[in-house]
């Protein structure tokens, strides 16, 4: 059963009433559910939820957004999942994205693998831009 929990128990809380501005990395789940104001960066899972107020540069494995609002680009390696009522000001890339009825999104959707090169190599480039053709 403790295996079976370990995908699921949350390893940090940034609860409602409290505020963060900075860097922020970290292993395993953590949940915002107050307001973050920086960088977050991890090879696991972020959730923010409902009343969050969030407004970073986020490069993770997975992100689920139960609610409140993302201002910023927002990368992950494996999925993003977003669901009512959540609001998204920012890029979003990802090979996965599952966006629910509602969500309000102002900015561009990519369904692509992340590399750390990426935004690099491909400015200003959508993903046709990346498909070979004849030189």
């Amino acid at each position: 059963m403790d295996a079976a929990l370990t995908g699921l128990e949350l390893t940090a809380l940034l609860g409602r009433g409290t505020r963060f501005d900075g860097k922020l990395y970290f292993t395993g789940r953590l949940r915002i559910d107050g307001n973050f104001s920086g960088e977050i960066r991890s090879e696991d899972v972020l959730v923010i939820g409902d009343g969050a107020e969030v407004t970073a540069e986020i490069e993770v494995d997975t992100v689920i957004v139960r609610g409140g609002t993302v201002t910023g680009n927002v990368r992950a390696r494996t999925a993003i999942e977003l669901y009512v009522p959540a609001r998204i000001i920012g890029n979003l890339r990802s090979p996965s994205i599952f966006i629910d009825k509602g969500v309000k999104i102002e900015g561009s959707c990519t369904m692509a693998p992340v590399d750390g090169d990426v935004d690099e190599g491909d400015k200003g480039k959508g993903v046709a831009g990346q498909a070979g053709g004849p030189s």
